[in-house]
């Protein structure tokens, strides 16, 4: 099921990704190369076009003509009206068999009006023929859509960038030989050697040698990270200097990269609410500019000026609103924003919500794993039963704990290793979601609860662990508490920089978490937090982000995306924090893969940064439109101040040009 939902959404992201490139890519499949050859090839009949144009050679103050040098007029201006024209002719016909005209429309009509007119006075029209502004207009589209294509098409060369990571081959461990097969037909089982300096073909788990591994490519963490065996590797890292003998975990969709490849493409595929206004202000714009542009044309013939004036007015009017910029205004910034946060380790599933994190209030944290390093150890053993000494009490917890993977249950079994004590067989296991486990151990009920379960039971909290600090845990036998662990976790030096960082941006911080208040109180003093939640239960973390809502708070919920995923959902920001494995927590709107709190703060300014660019690109392109219509429809032609639909055209791709540049200076802070 997970495999089919990435492929839906890989190919619905193409899809839409492709369509955002721009819609003449879309109406008339032309590529890149296409526009660029079509400009050139335009461009070089374009010259003789300048040469025979009368306007040019009373400009210039030269006489060039011959017979039939018309009829070679129209026949050029032909060629590039049908060979030059014909991506936006084609993406006319498009929108309007999807009856959504835009910018196509636009273009298509502008050079369609040029073109036509200037043909009937060549053939017997009175008046006169303008061929030089159509062909430079087609010329200056052409470049402009080339320009264009490129920018949107290299916001998300970091993609392709990233499939390249992941090497062709890969030497596989077959019958004690190693044979080197093709990295697509690697299949969860295999076991593959990794040699110093060579990248790691796919994700595993290493069953065999110590290295250090780069990963910088993938989280954006710079330093090497220490890898021996029983940890993953991803698959695109580079290993460093140790040889790898690595167990396969996840090939093709289900790896690492992938995953990151499809969530990149979903999330710059997803319209966002600005992208919505975008497109309606297109909308709105197109109908305007048409609008605009009939009024122009009927404004001059009711005034008296002639045919061809009123045409060339109106040709420039349809030019020079064309909504080109505000097409480009958000597919651009989405490409580079998303995919610049990818590289950083900062994984978008919503673009909403990345959009929302600049109206952040309120950021409540899970505290373990978090806040804290998550890597609990064992600092006191009380035995409350004569019958049980301390190792008892060990053994008990530890034989319940070693079928867990949460942190504490590490701590507990590492210490019954460090002890050599041994695990005895547990019976009739089961969890008590959000409170701990029981079993039947030596035909005795044996639970291992959290200080939550007493209270809720009414069960008498021992006056030895009273005085711990840190994480503490009871053992019960048949409903009797007989013994109790003090664990003790450390606050990770991120934190604190973040918890700083944060504070700077005036945003609330809070702490939810399992542990006793008084655990809490220490973790959030000692970080300055505004408040914290302490004896929470998983089911009602959700309750608590309702809490801060109600009191008119944007809230950001950070958690692991799995014990967390009620709140996450709650939240109006849902961030994962936490590796690799945690990439499709399907509660979480943004994942950040370091597990570093302090990428928090740069996902809320890099999303302050990005929703910026985005209202600077739509003021910019709204604003450009709404003051040049008056100006293309010839409002200060009694001062003598005329554009041509050349010069019209100019201006708008230099305002495509302007958004696209502005799109190109986003960067993300570390």
């Amino acid at each position: 099921m997970e495999d089919c939902c990435h492929q839906n959404h890989n190919n619905h992201s193409e899809k839409h990704q492709h369509s955002k490139h721009s819609d003449h890519s879309e109406h008339s499949g032309h590529s890149v190369q296409d526009f660029k050859k079509r400009f050139y090839i335009s461009l070089v009949f374009t010259l003789p076009i300048l040469l025979l144009s009368p306007l040019i050679q009373a400009f210039l103050n030269f006489e060039f003509s011959f017979a039939g040098d018309k009829i070679v007029l129209f026949l050029l201006s032909s060629f590039i009206f049908f060979y030059g024209g014909k991506p936006f002719l084609w993406g006319a016909r498009g929108e309007l068999k999807s009856k959504s005209p835009g910018m196509m429309t636009l273009i298509a009509l502008a050079i369609s009006v040029a073109y036509f007119y200037s043909s009937s006075v060549v053939f017997g029209l009175s008046g006169k023929f303008f061929f030089w502004e159509l062909a430079t207009l087609i010329d200056i589209m052409l470049l402009g859509h080339w320009i264009e294509m490129k920018s949107v098409m290299g916001a998300s060369m970091a993609l392709e960038k990233l499939s390249a990571l992941i090497p062709d081959k890969a030497h596989l461990k077959k019958n004690e030989q190693v044979v080197e097969v093709e990295t697509k037909d690697l299949k969860d089982g295999d076991v593959i050697i990794i040699k110093p300096g060579e990248k790691i073909p796919t994700d595993g788990i290493i069953i065999s040698g110590e290295s250090f591994v780069n990963e910088s490519m993938l989280t954006g963490e710079a330093k090497p990270v220490s890898k021996k065996q029983g940890v993953k590797v991803i698959g695109g890292s580079v290993n460093e200097d140790g040889s790898l003998e690595v167990n396969v975990r996840g090939v093709g969709e289900n790896s690492y990269l992938s995953k990151v490849i499809i969530l990149v493409k979903t999330a710059q595929a997803s319209k966002s609410k600005t992208q919505n206004l975008a497109d309606k202000a297109a909308l709105w714009l197109t109908i305007i500019a048409i609008s605009a542009g009939v009024l122009t044309f009927l404004g001059w013939i009711i005034s008296g000026s002639d045919l061809s004036f009123a045409i060339e007015r109106t040709a420039t009017v349809l030019v020079i609103t064309c909504p080109h910029a505000l097409g480009l205004v958000i597919p651009l910034v989405v490409a580079i924003s998303t995919t610049l946060s990818a590289q950083k380790g900062l994984l978008i599933r919503n673009r909403t919500a990345f959009e929302n994190s600049r109206k952040i209030s309120t950021i409540v944290f899970d505290k373990t794993g978090t806040l804290t390093e998550g890597s609990f150890s064992v600092q006191n053993i009380i035995s409350l039963k004569k019958d049980y000494s301390e190792n008892d009490i060990l053994n008990l917890a530890a034989s319940l704990e070693s079928k867990s993977e949460h942190p504490i249950a590490r701590a507990i079994v590492k210490k019954v290793e460090e002890k050599n004590i041994s695990i005895s067989e547990v019976a009739n296991f089961k969890a008590i979601k959000g409170k701990g486990i029981e079993g039947i151990i030596d035909g005795k009920k044996i639970i291992v609860v959290s200080p939550g379960y007493l209270k809720e039971m009414n069960f008498k909290i021992p006056e030895e662990a009273k005085i711990f600090n840190g994480t503490v845990i009871y053992i019960l036998e048949n409903e009797e508490v007989i013994g109790v662990i003090n664990l003790a976790d450390t606050i990770r030096k991120e934190s604190r920089q973040a918890i700083n960082n944060l504070k700077k941006e005036g945003i609330k911080l809070w702490m939810l978490t399992g542990d006793n208040k008084k655990v809490a109180k220490e973790v959030s003093d000692e970080l300055g937090l505004d408040g914290f939640f302490a004896e929470v239960l998983p089911d009602q973390k959700q309750e608590k982000i309702k809490e801060l809502q109600n009191m008119g708070e944007f809230v950001a919920m950070v958690g692991d995306g799995i014990n967390d995923a009620p709140a996450l959902a709650q939240a109006d920001v849902g961030i994962a924090i936490g590796s690799g494995t945690d990439v499709a927590a399907e509660t979480a709107d943004i994942i950040l893969v370091n597990s570093n709190p302090e990428d928090i703060s740069s996902l809320i300014l890099f999303g302050k940064a990005t929703y910026r660019k985005m209202v600077q690109n739509l003021v910019w392109a709204t604003g450009y439109n709404v003051l040049s219509i008056p100006l293309a429809a010839g409002v200060l032609a009694g001062f003598g101040i005329i554009l041509s639909p050349a010069v019209g055209a100019v201006l708008m791709s230099l305002s495509t040009v302007v958004v696209a540049i502005n799109a190109k200076m986003l960067r993300i802070n570390n």
